[in-house]
């Protein structure tokens, strides 16, 4: 699938910012006034730079208020309404955390349940998708949800806590790679899609279309077995290995902080590309992709 930079921005920066209000919704770090101020800021920031990235997605822009509608059956309306309702209730818990120094406790854990609830959906909207069988797997929302986590602990200064969800993440990776490769070594060849496996090998005569078209454009797009290989390596190093061993290994610090985090966000873009460049769409093998 082709990797669009607004989806890699939409889930990178949204996982960080309710990966932020789930841990400030347990009190972590204990803090109020102007600091506490700032940490909700970093995290509302974050959370909604990420959604309003996932807009410049949409051919038209004014359909982004129709993806609420659909929450019976989309996973994608499910997220808007979970991110709005998580945006709302931790108002309830900054306002008066910041200007009266009061603890919510029970709106701050409700918070916090629906900030990782929110991060389970967007992770749904790609691993309920049957025809990419990569995606199709337990494993996916594991992934989404220890990004989230781990760059949240980050962010609220838990070292120790942030290294243990990293060094988890990249075990994670690890088995979601080896599951996914199998998976999409049994999605079919273009016989199988056609339906004509039985004569013999199928093999494109002409392309069916002229020109470019979306089908194309948005669902096929290859990426070359040694680079995926590289790309895995350094995306797994940079986003949970290294980090990992610099917050458990050595003492905490903000030199040490900042060095993890930087790592973390600069490997979690690679490995979110990688994610979508990675994902073979059925759609291909009518392509002969």
């Amino acid at each position: 699938m082709h990797p669009a930079p607004s989806v890699i921005i939409f889930t990178t920066l949204s996982g960080l910012g309710f990966g932020l209000f789930f841990w400030l919704g347990l009190g972590v770090p204990d803090v109020s006034g102007g600091t506490a101020f700032a940490f909700f800021a970093i995290a509302y920031a974050l959370s909604c730079a990420g959604l309003l990235a996932s807009t410049f997605h949409l051919g038209n822009k004014k359909n982004a208020i129709y993806a609420l509608s659909q929450w019976r059956t989309s996973w994608l309306s499910r997220e808007g309404i979970a991110a709005i309702l998580t945006l709302f209730l931790f108002a309830l818990v900054a306002v008066p955390r910041i200007f009266l120094g009061a603890e919510m406790a029970i709106s701050g854990v409700l918070g916090s349940i629906f900030a990782l609830l929110t991060v389970f959906t967007t992770s749904m909207i790609y691993a309920q998708l049957k025809t990419i069988r990569r995606w199709h797997q337990p494993l996916t929302p594991v992934m989404f949800l220890l990004h989230a986590l781990g760059g949240g602990a980050l962010l609220a200064g838990e070292a120790k806590i942030a290294g243990w969800l990293l060094l988890a993440l990249t075990l994670v990776l690890l088995a979601m790679w080896r599951i996914g490769d199998q998976r999409a070594a049994a999605r079919g060849t273009t016989g199988d899609a056609t339906g004509l496996a039985h004569l013999g090998e199928v093999r494109m005569l002409e392309s069916g279309h002229t020109a470019r078209n979306y089908v194309v454009d948005e669902m096929v797009y290859r990426v070359g077995r040694k680079h995926a290989a590289k790309l895995r390596m350094i995306a797994l190093g940079l986003a949970g290995a290294l980090p990992a061993a610099i917050l458990l290994l050595t003492p905490p610090g903000h030199i040490t902080a900042f060095l993890a985090l930087a790592l973390h966000l600069t490997g979690a873009v690679i490995g979110r590309w990688l994610f979508f460049a990675e994902a073979e769409h059925v759609v291909g093998l009518y392509h002969g992709k």
